[in-house]
Formats: structure tokens, sequence, C-alpha cells
């Protein structure tokens, strides 16, 4: 069913098909509307879910690790600052084997105060143990949260649906909604591996000393590299659901580019015009999509990569003291190669700022015309400041 939806409610609508039974939440802006669509539907009847208000996103993400040790199925969202403040019980999830969903709406760190675009509060929780997928639009939304459930179950790890503030979220775009005999289909009820029940005593979460830890950590690790083994084929069978995939990658007009443009989320959108101009004109530019961040899809982008003879990685991010994150990930999986393409790091867009069909063309010719590999950075757009 075809329908003008809003990026958020898009969103919703994937945790109604889902048959989510518990959703905790604190509103922030920019992912509010994603918990008001959802407050109703609870409210309705239509998604016969218990919804818990709660008075921090701290409070929500605890809520749902209980929810989760029983085995049901949980969801919430959040943003910017409200990510940050969950950053403990992050790891708690991941660590406890949790397959919770998360919608996070990509929103800068304050301060200052800003409420707009950008990837930073997301990457700067890379190292908690949740998979992460970054979504261009309506569509890859509402399909990768449907999507997101049926991965976390497979490997018990939660996985985070990340998409851009306004760009995305507050945008309204036809989205075809799979029907609820094809979600089901795709998406089984859920049967944990593991569960608190009061019939079955047992004790979770416990003390661990230093002859389990290890191995412990080890096991999620393991869980991650599961993911990149199973990622295809799962979406193999949601595209005959669902009559859609978008891979880990992906690569438009890669194999013959002397040049490729590396990208993630709604910037992405705007790159493939550019990409197509720059082609009508005569030049050998790709582009490549970033989707699955987390785990780091190493192996396909060397795949892609091999060939070409410089990448141009649009960071909407970065790390103080290093650089892009994308770029910073991107040189660490080629570094061992023995012919890769030199990596060029631009950042673009921090805090909402519109990265045009201009400043992507911009990338382009700068990367074209260097001889050499840059010491850092380069910072596009950005106005004379002091440290």
């Amino acid at each position: 069913m075809k329908r003008v939806l809003e990026g958020s409610h898009a969103v919703a609508e994937a945790v109604r098909l889902a048959r989510v039974q518990v959703i905790s939440a604190y509103p922030i802006t920019p992912q509010t509307h994603i918990v008001e669509h959802l407050s109703e539907l609870c409210e309705s009847g239509a998604l016969p879910a218990r919804f818990l208000r709660v008075e921090s996103e701290h409070s929500a993400m605890a809520a749902l690790i209980g929810a989760a040790s029983t085995g049901v199925r949980t969801f919430t969202a959040t943003s910017s600052q409200g990510l940050a403040l969950m950053h403990e019980l992050l790891h708690w999830a991941a660590g406890a084997r949790l397959p919770i969903v998360m919608a996070e709406v990509n929103r800068a760190l304050a301060p200052g105060w800003n409420i707009w675009t950008e990837q930073t509060d997301s990457l700067a929780q890379r190292d908690t143990g949740w998979v992460q997928l970054y979504c261009e639009d309506g569509q890859e939304a509402l399909d990768s949260t449907l999507f997101a459930f049926r991965l976390a179950e497979l490997v018990n790890l939660p996985v985070m649906v990340v998409l851009d503030a306004f760009f995305l979220s507050h945008t309204y775009e036809p989205v075809d909604i799979p029907s609820e005999q094809q979600a089901d289909s795709f998406l089984p009820p859920f049967q944990p591996k593991f569960q608190l029940d009061p019939a079955h005593p047992c004790a979770f979460n416990q003390l661990a000393p230093p002859n389990v830890y290890m191995e412990m950590r080890y096991s999620i690790q393991m869980a991650m590299a599961e993911v990149l083994r199973q990622y295809d084929s799962l979406e193999e069978e949601f595209a005959r659901h669902c009559g859609r995939r978008y891979g880990l990658l992906e690569a438009v007009n890669c194999s013959d580019a002397r040049i490729i443009l590396l990208t993630s989320g709604t910037i992405t959108s705007t790159a493939r015009l550019v990409v197509e101009e720059l082609r009508a004109r005569g030049e050998s530019v790709g582009l490549l999509k970033v989707k699955l961040f987390r785990p780091f899809p190493v192996e396909e982008l060397r795949q892609v990569l091999v060939r070409t003879g410089k990448v141009a990685v649009i960071d909407r991010n970065f790390s103080f003291g290093a650089s892009g994150i994308f770029a910073q990930e991107l040189r660490a999986a080629l570094c061992n190669m023995p012919r890769r393409p030199l990596v060029y790091g631009y950042v673009a867009g921090l805090g909402g700022r519109d990265v045009t069909t201009a400043v992507i063309e911009d990338i382009y010719w700068r990367t074209k015309q260097s001889t050499e590999t840059q010491p850092e950075d380069v910072w596009i757009g950005l106005q004379e400041v002091s440290s």
C-alpha cells in the first residue's frame, strides 16, 4: 500500500508491523514524532503494545533492558543528548545480548544548542556493541526498521536504525507499506533464546570474573561477524516478501570510476545527482553508499575500491583530534592492501548546514586536482574561526 508519510511515521509504521510488545520512550526533538505516532497507535488499539512513559532516555533504555530480558519484542527512539544519556545502558544492552531495536534520529550534540542533523551522536556510540544501519530515504527507514528486528533476533544483538534529522525525519515522501501478511511472513513472533521466567528461575548479568569476561566479549565480536555472514541472505528473504533490498553497500558506476564519492544518509541522494551530471560531462566518477557501519564491511569495501585511484569521503560528523569518522574507518580498512586508493576526507554539513550539489561537485574537483594525500581532512564551507 502506497502512502505519503513523514520519515518518522514510516519508522512508526514499521514498528506497528513488527508487532512490538513494549515501547519505552522519552520525547526529544527531532525523534518525537516517532514516539508520538506510536503512542497514538497504542491508544487506538492498532498496536496492542505496552507504552512506558519515563522521565529520561536513560530510564527508557533501562526499562527496555528489563522488558527484553523477559523475552518480548521492544523498541525505543532517541536523538543527540538523549542518546548520550543512554550511553551506559547501550553497553549493558549489547553485553546482555538483548535484541532491542532503536531509531536514532541524527542530531548535533550541544553546546551550542542545535537541533539539526549531524551523525556524530550515533557514531560516538560505535564501540557499544550495537549494529548500526544508516538510511537514505523514508522507504529505507521503514524497511530497515522492520529488517532490524529480524536481524537483532537472529544474532542476539541490539540494532540502531539511523536517519538524518529533518531532511529525512520530517520530510514527506511516497512510501510503500508492506501488508501485515508480508511483514508476518518475514518477521515471525519472537522466540527468545533465553529469558527471565519465574517458572524456571535463573540469574542474568551477574559478576563476571577475569576467567569468563574476555570470552563473553569475544562472543559479541563473533555475533558481529555473524551479521556480515547472514546479511545478504536475510535481505534476499526480505526482498522475496517485500520486494526491496539495499545491501551492506550500494555501488553506483564504481566499476570504471577513477574517483569514488563515499557517502551515507541523505547526502547520498544529492550525490547521486552530482555523479549523474558529472558522468554526462565525461567525468570518471562513481558513488559508494555505506549502509552498514557496525560491523564495518571491510572486505566488501575493499572489493569495490581496489580498482579506483581516489576516494572522497564526505563525513557529516567528526572525531575531535582525529578526522571524519567514515574516513578514519576507511583508512584503517584499506591500510594493509598492497594496492589501495588514496583517501581524501571532507567534513561538511555539521549542525544541519546544507550539503548541496555545488558542495559535492566542489569536493569532486578538489579530489581530482589533488596530486598527493591530505595531511588532514578538509572542512568544506567553513567560515573564519579562532580556536
